[in-house]
């Protein structure tokens, strides 16, 4: 009988490891959000490019300083607590997969900040009362 070479070589790869269903059907238990199998690396990965972006800004815009403030001391957490339990214990956002969520969307925010130049003053003078409330 013939034997596919293919299949006698790879055959040994393919076999299923024991815990592989598990990992599989692992739930966030949150519609949507997947688990990610690195929480570690995506977050450092993360936060890594928000504090690459915030470099852009000048050291005195507001946003820069608080944001800063805010992803290096999540990215000291991330470093130091290898236990994925724990870690969203101290961050207190939610699941892990959430943090991460939350960090992309705040790189998101980040780099349209950026490009925006928001800490620039206003090209014409502000209308008077525009910052007063309440509007009355």
């Amino acid at each position: 009988m013939y034997k596919n070479p293919y299949i006698s070589r790879f055959k040994a790869k393919s076999k299923v490891t024991p815990g592989f269903y598990k990992q599989i059907f692992q739930t966030t238990g949150l519609t949507g959000l997947f688990v990610n199998e690195h929480p570690h690396r995506a977050l450092t990965v993360v936060y890594g490019r928000i504090l690459r972006a915030l470099e852009q800004m000048p050291v005195n815009a507001a946003y820069r300083k608080y944001t800063e403030q805010v992803i290096k001391r999540r990215l000291a957490l991330v470093q130091e607590e290898p236990d994925i339990q724990r870690l969203e214990e101290k961050i207190g956002m939610g699941q892990i997969e959430e943090v991460i969520e939350q960090a992309e969307y705040e790189l998101q925010a980040t780099r349209a900040i950026v490009e925006s130049k928001a800490w620039e003053p206003l090209v014409e003078k502000a209308p008077e009362n525009q910052w007063k409330w309440p509007i009355a």
